[in-house]
């Protein structure tokens, strides 16, 4: 009887130990990753389906992986949820205009540029347009992709008809057979309005999710049936649960937490975020719409993003399009969880479409284009105000 005493003793010892010797687990608003608060215990069980399929399974030749592809797994360019590496970027190429992709039989629209053994990887074509994109975080999707058509288009203004410079516009877009509008959708000559991708020509994380499989890992589903490496239709490499899960977890991550919200410098840069005018496009507030998940439905957020086009001046023409998109107009990049890009990039910043920017200050001072107002704005500001400004970006 002593010894189990003992042995119990010796335990409640050791873990006591242990606790003082671990280090504290992450605040929730230091993640970008984890689910929305209100979600039922069907809905946490699907959404934990979906996060083994995105960050843990790795694919191989046995179970579908290429033959030509970019990465193994949805995690490894979206580690944490964050921020990819520009070390994993994606190649897009074939496309300079609205006439559409002219590559495709060269296996555009995206370079696989690794193969298994005893294949050979994609090369690009010589003198073709093409661009290099990072990965986004993926923390908030659901939410993007409820605000309502009226409200995107209510916040566009493609003529500049206030005068204030800014001419944002949607980018209308054809669907494809396996992606339905979402309730009271706006349509516009049988196109519809695109809000994820760099340049807003994928229209649902459906879309994004199944593409992705495609072309990422050359895995084919239902959805995406054709084989990158031969052009032809195959069985699905993935099963349609598989998908969903993964749509599911997409859409039901957390949106990020802003940070020191009650420190003075954090909300005079708020302020000066506003006077300077970078609320133009990095519109603070949305909304969401209808929905079957009740916790996404009917929300207030705050991700900073009009999911606009933009002129963005030569500095970011990348000479490459998506859709009716022009080589210099991005979609605005949602800035919630920018603070955080470093923790899934090395510890560095690699921000822009491309990750040439290694800090906010950098990424800043390529703003052209419609944004060129606001880029000397912030050059003109006096060193207190722009450290405030940094600071509040660096809270989102």
């Amino acid at each position: 009887m002593w010894k189990n005493a003992y042995r119990s003793a010796l335990f409640a010892l050791v873990l006591a130990g242990c606790e003082k010797t671990l280090p504290p687990a992450p605040e929730d608003a230091d993640l970008l990753d984890g689910p929305v608060a209100g979600l039922s215990p069907e809905q946490s069980g699907r959404f934990l389906a979906g996060d083994r399929a995105f960050n843990d399974e790795k694919f191989t030749a046995a179970t579908g992986l290429g033959p030509l592809f970019v990465s193994t797994s949805c995690g490894s360019c979206h580690p944490g949820d964050g921020k990819g590496h520009p070390i994993q970027a994606l190649t897009r190429f074939g496309q300079s205009d609205h006439t559409g992709n002219q590559y495709l039989h060269l296996g555009g629209p995206q370079l696989q540029h690794r193969a298994l053994p005893g294949y050979s990887p994609e090369q690009l074509p010589p003198g073709v347009p093409y661009t290099r994109l990072v990965a986004p975080a993926n923390t908030g999707l659901g939410f993007l992709e409820l605000v309502p058509d009226a409200e995107l288009l209510a916040l566009a203004d493609p003529d500049d008809a206030n005068g204030d410079g800014i001419s944002g516009r949607l980018n209308w877009i054809n669907l494809p057979d396996y992606v339905s509008p979402q309730p009271g959708a706006l349509a516009q000559n049988g196109r519809y309005i695109g809000r994820f991708g760099k340049k807003a020509a994928v229209y649902n994380l459906l879309q994004q999710t199944a593409t992705a499989y495609n072309q990422d890992m050359g895995i084919t589903s239902f959805y995406e049936p054709v084989d990158t490496y031969t052009g032809q239709p195959i069985d699905p490499e993935v099963n349609n649960q598989t998908i969903l899960d993964v749509v599911f977890y997409l859409r039901t991550l957390k949106v990020p937490v802003q940070r020191d919200t009650d420190v003075p410098a954090v909300i005079s840069g708020r302020q000066v975020f506003d006077r300077i005018g970078c609320a133009a496009c990095h519109t603070p507030t949305l909304h969401t719409g209808i929905s079957p998940i009740t916790a996404l439905a009917y929300r207030e957020i705050h991700p900073y993003t009009d999911l606009l086009l933009h002129d963005m001046g030569p500095d970011l023409d990348d000479g490459y399009t998506e859709g009716s998109a022009l080589t210099q107009e991005w979609r605005t990049p949602p800035l919630w969880g920018l603070g955080l890009s470093a923790n899934a990039q090395g510890g560095r910043y690699f921000l822009l479409h491309d990750g040439r920017a290694e800090s906010i200050h950098a990424a800043i001072l390529l703003h052209g284009g419609e944004a060129r107002y606001s880029r000397d704005q912030y050059n003109g500001l006096d060193p207190a105000e722009k450290a405030q400004l940094l600071q509040f970006l660096e809270s989102l």
